[in-house]
């Protein structure tokens, strides 16, 4: 896959921050990476993206109040990439807009084919996946 645009990461980790920008470019995005919240919130805002990855644990805002912030203004699919596995947590991503929760540690192609599967799936409905 070639061309698909834009995706957004968002995450404090640069060892995990550079696997997702090598994950997404291999599968076709130009990548652009926030390492808190607040830029993040301004790359989407900016960058116009398709995707967006994001950890919950954030140096400024959490995951969730990032989801919170683009909402209003973005359509882009949103995975939420942590290693939070408690049910609320889950649900307060769900809630807050994300479209996908992978927990931590994750195989890079199995997130590969889920950003895949998102995207060919359009508007379908939040889902989640505990890897």
């Amino acid at each position: 896959m070639t061309g698909l645009g834009v995706a957004v990461v968002i995450e404090d980790d640069a060892d995990m921050r550079n696997l997702l920008r090598a994950v997404l470019e291999r599968t076709g995005f130009s990548v652009f990476t926030a390492d808190t919240g607040l830029e993040g919130v301004d790359l989407v805002r900016h960058r116009l993206p398709r995707v967006v990855t994001v950890d919950v644990g954030l140096p400024d805002i959490d995951g969730f109040e990032v989801l919170r912030r683009i909402r209003p203004f973005s359509a882009a699919r949103t995975v939420v990439l942590t290693g939070r596995t408690d049910e609320a947590d889950i649900d307060e991503a769900l809630h807050c807009g994300a479209d996908e929760y992978v927990t931590k540690p994750f195989h890079p192609r199995e997130l590969r084919t889920r950003i895949e599967a998102m995207l060919a799936a359009g508007t379908a409905g939040p889902v989640h996946h505990a890897v």
